[in-house]
């Protein structure tokens, strides 16, 4: 398995975690389980790396935040993704979508053959 770069890492972790709360609200932990899963093992964030980008996400007003207590009697801290973040996601979505095909289109180029 080929490990993904810090750097790429780092320029996908927002939309991932919108990604994640387009599904529903989801705690800190449940969030970092959700993206190991998703991505069948290679990424993997740790707590240091989640909740920094989930306050960036909070002050950019993308995400609110609750704390509630769960079922097991333990505080946790909801996100939930806002119409500014639904807003913000769309426009990332068609980005990522132009890069994907801008990526896949040059990595499939074949040489042209040329006869004389």
């Amino acid at each position: 398995m080929t490990a993904i770069s810090k750097d790429l890492v780092a320029a996908t972790s927002i939309p991932v975690i919108l990604a994640i709360l387009k599904q529903g609200e989801s705690y800190g932990y449940e969030i970092i389980q959700k993206v190991k899963e998703a991505s069948k093992g290679q990424l993997q964030f740790s707590d240091g790396t989640l909740y920094p980008i989930l306050r960036k996400l909070e002050d950019k007003e993308f995400i609110i935040s609750e704390w509630r207590i769960a079922e097991n009697e333990k505080r946790r801290r909801y996100y939930s993704i806002t119409s500014k973040g639904n807003d913000y996601f769309k426009d990332e979505h068609a980005a990522w979508d132009a890069m994907y095909q801008l990526i896949n289109e040059l990595w499939n180029l074949q040489p042209k053959l040329y006869t004389l």
